[in-house]
């Protein structure tokens, strides 16, 4: 029953790449990488469940917090730019 999770978040991820590639503008495209960033926060921890492993916590945790340092660094770019 994962392949439904699996399915949707191929779906999601497709659906933010798009944003990412087409625009329009500076702020949308950092909005899209952040969801990109869920989207492969939420596809492993779906791995993890398959796999029955708790093992994949620290992947997480540390991909979580790359991904946010980058959006706030991406905002703050976007910001002093006038986006």
């Amino acid at each position: 029953m994962i392949v439904v999770p699996l399915l949707l978040l191929t779906v999601a991820l497709a659906a933010f790449m798009f944003r990412v590639l087409r625009g329009p503008s500076i702020p949308d495209r950092v909005v899209a990488l952040d969801g990109v960033l869920s989207v492969v926060v939420s596809g492993i921890i779906v791995a993890a469940a398959r796999a029955d492993s708790g093992i994949t916590l620290s992947t997480v945790l540390v991909v979580s917090l790359v991904g946010f340092v980058g959006t706030v660094a991406l905002g703050r770019f976007v910001e002093r730019r006038g986006g």
